[in-house]
């Protein structure tokens, strides 16, 4: 019987990388050079770096020694079709493109798709994959579930509200919506997944108006450890098992394997209409490479090749929840208001909880991120109204999202238990003067993905009554 109930890292740390301390004064000048905003501080003064999970990860020992056996031919290098393989093997389709990262399957797969005045739906699209529908002329609708929007405590909270997909496609036309996108787990709605239930049920939806299904699979590993451990059936069977049987209802996906690929860079568009790939390569050799390395190293296809094997196996998985956990429980302690269940690739604090006094308009996420950098040199990110809001043109105020969010973004296989501890006493000191914090107001804006280049000032008061989305 086992008595030892602590989960350790599966893993020894044969390689180490200095971390940089920097002074709170120091921190303190950085911000406001910076505009507040934490993309424009360079890593090298980063001492907690919990921007993004994405390219992040560590290698392991294997994938350094498959990036030895990188082929580096132009076409078809042995490469290619060992990563080929692999994506096969998991994801089921027969048409496998490379390409450098995530949002290029997004561009390329909707530059054939998505036509002007179309509608996208979507459980919740993030913020790079609502840019692309956009920059099409098309509008991307988020139709998260009515228990992530009650803020309930259910198992599943990334999954898509039916009712309102079949409500959309009946008022819209089908004609009109080019393909519906499952993102798993739900980044947007706190890394929340999406139920093996969920996914066939919008799959069977969609064919009896013969719409397509994608799934942004990002961090496709993390949502079917879900599904193993909360939905009924799933138990007794293989993570792998379990991946394939969610692709199998789809038509087709797209992957930044920067997360569960475990790897620094790399993604992949997979589907099996042949006809519709054929299309895709034409884009694809214009703008990413040849069809067999799609912007990629052979170094790049092996190491993502064994991340895609490395993502799937329980004692990674059980770790990775484990982390996640630990994290969210000190700070729970504290009473930091969370979103209560968990994420394996996050956490994420309610920052207007946290900070009811600031409005959403005066931006309480993009507060209390910059609030982590100067008392402990901690990057996070802001998921809220600097993100996915926008400014109203004629009065210049903020149209508020729906949630004022900061994630914790958890990098893997980087830190361990006393960084994250290093973490909650960061929260722990910020709670005791928190009412005293105040504002943002945005002083520059791009028209696009404009929490990347933002320019942030304090305000001494708070506004009223914001708009909301």
């Amino acid at each position: 019987m086992e008595t030892i109930k602590t989960i350790i890292e599966p893993f020894r740390i044969k390689v180490v990388e200095p971390i940089p301390f920097t002074t709170r004064a120091k921190r303190a000048e950085m911000l406001e050079e910076s505009g507040y905003n934490l993309f424009q501080i360079d890593a090298q003064n980063v001492t907690i770096d919990m921007l993004t999970d994405s390219g992040t990860s560590a290698l392991s020992s294997r994938q350094w020694s498959a990036l030895m056996l990188g082929d580096e031919s132009y076409a078809g290098a042995s490469s290619f079709h060992h990563f080929k393989n692999t994506v096969k093997n998991i994801f089921g389709f027969s048409q496998i493109l490379p390409v450098h990262q995530g949002r290029a399957a997004e561009r390329i797969l909707f530059s054939e798709l998505v036509k002007p005045g179309n509608i996208v739906p979507g459980n919740a699209h993030f913020d790079t994959t609502r840019a692309n529908i956009e920059l099409r002329g098309a509008k991307a609708i988020d139709l998260p579930c009515k228990a992530w929007v009650e803020a309930s405590d259910e198992d599943f909270l990334g999954n898509i509200d039916l009712e309102q997909l079949e409500d959309l496609i009946q008022t819209t036309g089908a004609d009109n919506i080019p393909l519906v996108i499952m993102t798993i787990t739900s980044n947007t709605c706190a890394g929340q997944p999406v139920s093996m239930h969920n996914i066939a049920a919008v799959s069977k939806l969609l064919k009896k108006y013969d719409i397509p299904l994608y799934i942004d699979a990002a961090r496709f590993a993390e949502n079917a450890y879900f599904v193993k451990n909360h939905e009924h059936g799933y138990k007794e069977r293989t993570i792998l098992s379990i991946a394939q049987e969610m692709f199998s209802y789809a038509q087709g996906a797209m992957m930044s394997c920067k997360k569960d690929g475990l790897a620094n860079i790399g993604g992949f568009i997979a589907l099996n209409d042949s006809d519709l790939a054929e299309r895709l390569k034409v884009n694809l050799i214009v703008s990413e490479g040849f069809p067999t390395y799609g912007g990629l190293t052979g170094r790049d296809l092996e190491t993502i090749a064994v991340g895609l094997t490395e993502v799937l196996e329980d004692d990674y998985l059980n770790y990775r929840a484990a982390s996640a956990r630990f994290l969210w429980r000190g700070l729970n302690r504290l009473s930091v208001p969370l979103i209560q269940k968990p994420a394996l690739h996050a956490v994420y604090v309610d920052a207007a909880l946290m900070l009811p006094h600031i409005d959403p308009e005066q931006l309480p996420g993009q507060v209390l991120a910059s609030e982590l950098f100067l008392e402990g040199g901690i990057r996070t990110c802001e998921i809220g109204t600097a993100m996915f809001g926008k400014t109203n043109e004629k009065t210049g105020k903020q149209i508020c999202a729906k949630r004022e969010l900061v994630r914790l973004a958890l990098p893997r296989r980087v830190y361990t238990q006393s960084h994250f501890e290093y973490v909650i006493e960061a929260f722990a000191n910020i709670q005791e003067r928190k009412d005293k914090l105040s504002g943002f107001s945005i002083v520059h804006e791009a028209p696009v993905l404009r929490h990347f280049t933002a320019v942030f000032s304090k305000v001494l008061k708070t506004s009223q009554s914001p708009v909301m989305l």
